[in-house]
Parts: structure tokens; sequence; C-alpha cells
């Protein structure tokens, strides 16, 4: 699993836009990753949008933005298209990705326990290191918290 201030193992996902996203590639950048449980959703939404509506701040911070979810790459493409993100969704059907960050759990819905993807963000620098997580995010200011790190 992930641990603060030591280097992500390196890991490469199927991404939207027809290619694959691959960690250590974008190394030199700052780059946020936000796990999201699914698609198309209203809290899932909100938080992409709040990202989207953001984009531009990130950028000039040198940062790359992605979203990582289990949905399978169509229902990514279907989502980002329909949501207008300037950004790459990753998918992680396998929950490899989800288990090396820890961020499986179970959940209440409906009264029953259900095994999901808490929605958490994470930070690498430059240079591959985990440099600040957010474990159970809320959405409502999450973007804007995560900009205000980035920026200090």
């Amino acid at each position: 699993m992930v641990i603060l201030n030591q280097v992500v193992e390196n890991f490469v996902l199927p991404s939207t836009g027809g290619s694959e996203f691959s960690l250590a590639n974008h190394l030199g950048k700052t780059i946020v990753i936000y796990f999201y449980p699914k698609d198309d959703t209203p809290g899932c939404t909100t938080e992409g949008q709040d990202f989207r509506d953001h984009w531009t701040a990130f950028v000039e911070k040198n940062c790359v933005v992605v979203g990582i979810s289990r949905d399978t790459l169509s229902a990514h493409e279907k989502f980002k298209t329909k949501m207008q993100f300037p950004f790459e969704l990753l998918s992680d059907t396998d929950e490899k990705v989800c288990e090396q960050f820890g961020v499986m759990k179970l959940k209440n819905m409906y009264g029953k326990q259900v095994r999901g993807i808490e929605r958490s963000t994470f930070i690498i620098d430059a240079q591959g290191a985990l440099r600040k997580e957010w474990r159970g995010v809320k959405v409502p200011g999450h973007v804007q918290e995560v900009l205000d790190f980035i920026s200090n």
C-alpha cells in the first residue's frame, strides 16, 4: 500500500482518450489522483465537475489530474464526454490500483454491506512520492482544498 512521503510504485491503467496511463510517464509534474465510486452518480459527477471547473488552475501549477474508478473504459468515455472533462478517467476493473492505494472499503448501502471505493484523493510530487492523501472525502470544497495544498 502507498505510504506518505515514499515513492509510489508505478502502475499502468487503461485510459480514456485511447491510451494507457502510466504513472512513470508523468514524473516531473505533480499528479492528482482522485478515486471515486461510480460514473454518472450525483457525488461523482459534482466532484468531476469541480476538477473540470478548476482545470486551468491545476494546469498552471504543472499538474496532471486523473480520476479512477472500477467502471469500464466505455462507461468512462461516455461520462467524460457528457461532462466535458478535460482530464482522463482510468479504468481499474480488477481493483489492482484501488488495492495499491487502499481505497476499497465496506460501505452501507440501503442497509446492506457492499464493497466499494472510498472517495479519496492523492497528491504525488514530481519525483513520484506521495505527499498528501485525503480519505473519506466530502465533495463540497474538496477540489479547492486540493488546489490550496498544491499552491503552498
